[in-house]
């Protein structure tokens, strides 16, 4: 089966209105029900965790006789366990809804399924309506899905010869203008900016995304982690969203608790030591290496450890854009994946 006109005409409508919703630990999600005839009856989104999902917020709109018969158009497969909220795969049921359209299969093991029991109770069913369009809506949530944790990215700037710093420990500026703001507009799509308390004490970095002296719309949530005391005037103390402290070093732990807040992408710039600490752990989903035409030597190599002892251990990556910044280069890349390249030896970590 295959969506009317008046089913895609809601589906796009639906997708707008679901980003009226608040990104975080649930999904956007957005509903529009339809008449048998086509006609649009009601709409609804998902407010939050703990308010009615998309399709109950539209289904409360309607009186019985309106439901019977109708179509709901969503952009996510309807959910199909109990949680704050109940089945909504039953509540379109139990309404008496005759149709279905969704965008996206859910995921989740437990919440997913809604389609098999919408058939099983002889509703029609269609899948994959402007699936493309809602894979960008959500595309950041899906992904937490799939790693259970929030999608990370490390960054760093070095020299032509790898060093983040000169000898003495200075670093500003290794890279030129473009390179800077550009970081910053990446800054600015994330949810939160992660460093180190080394960071911190060196270089006191108010962790904002800036457009020149204005600050960008969005700004990512600040996040501090390492045992030494962050400053009561330190400038990340005036971002202006409240930091968050980590004085432990589980990497696992606080990207387990950054998901809990309904974060969904990281943006790790916390030196070589803190960088080195994600490569190490394998908690690296995309790698952004800015590249000066300088060279500095010395010992401030833009990493550290990451636990590669033979070249048989080296984390490899397959670079996805090689982008000129004025002078500067930025190599944009993520770790390689058994499909990514297969003529490339790989080995188990401790394999001998």
């Amino acid at each position: 089966m295959t969506a009317t006109a008046a089913e895609r005409m809601a589906m796009a409508h639906a997708l707008a209105i679901a980003r009226r919703g608040p990104r975080g630990v649930n999904p956007q999600v957005g509903a529009v029900i339809l008449s048998p005839d086509g006609s649009v009856l009601a709409e609804g989104w998902h407010r939050g965790a703990g308010t009615p999902h998309a399709e109950v917020d539209a289904l409360s709109k309607l009186t019985p006789a309106e439901l019977r018969g109708a179509t709901a158009v969503v952009t996510l497969e309807p959910c199909n366990h109990t949680g704050r909220t109940g089945p909504c795969a039953q509540a379109l049921i139990d309404a008496g809804v005759r149709r279905v359209v969704y965008a996206l299969d859910d995921p989740g093991v437990v919440s997913g399924g809604g389609a098999e029991r919408l058939r099983d109770a002889g509703v029609d069913v269609v899948v994959g309506e402007q699936a493309e369009a809602a894979q960008e809506l959500i595309g950041d949530w899906l992904t937490v899905q799939r790693l259970g944790r929030p999608h990370v990215t490390v960054k760093w700037a070095q020299s032509l010869d790898g060093r983040a710093a000169a000898a003495d420990g200075s670093s500003q500026w290794i890279t030129g203008p473009e390179a800077r703001a550009d970081v910053h507009r990446r800054r600015a799509a994330a949810d939160a900016i992660v460093v180190g308390t080394g960071t911190v004490l060196a270089d006191d970095p108010a962790l904002t995304a800036r457009d020149g002296a204005d600050l960008l719309p969005h700004q990512p949530i600040p996040v501090v982690i390492g045992s030494r005391p962050t400053p009561a005037d330190a400038a990340v103390r005036r971002h202006p969203h409240e930091p968050l402290f980590y004085t432990g070093h589980d990497l696992t732990a606080v990207l387990a608790d950054l998901r809990g807040r309904g974060i969904q992408r990281v943006f790790v710039e916390g030196g070589p030591t803190l960088a080195s600490a994600f490569l190490a752990a394998d908690l690296a989903d995309t790698v952004l290496a800015y590249i000066a035409p300088v060279l500095l030597g010395g010992p401030r190599l833009a990493l550290t450890d990451i636990g590669v002892s033979a070249i048989g251990d080296a984390h490899r990556l397959v670079v996805d854009e090689w982008l000129p910044l004025g002078s500067d280069l930025l190599a944009l890349a993520h770790p390689v994946e058994p499909t990514d390249a297969p003529d490339i030896p790989t080995r188990e970590r401790g394999e001998s």
